[in-house]
């Protein structure tokens, strides 16, 4: 799976944390997403996809 993230269009919702908590983070000063896992397991590619479906600012693309 190939996450690609547009971390300078991140507004800081936080739904991709909400949804793939073992594989997204916020930053603490901003709330900017981070990506604690740039190679999750097969397990987490539908919370993953749903992250990226439920992401207000379109900043997360998965590839599978």
């Amino acid at each position: 799976m190939d996450i690609t993230i547009d971390f300078d269009k991140c507004c800081g919702a936080g739904q991709c944390v909400l949804a793939a908590p073992e594989v997204f983070d916020q930053r603490d000063e901003d709330g900017v997403v981070v990506l604690l896992d740039d190679n999750p397991p097969a397990e987490q590619t539908e919370n993953v996809v749903q992250a990226a479906a439920v992401c207000p600012a379109a900043v997360i693309q998965v590839r599978a």
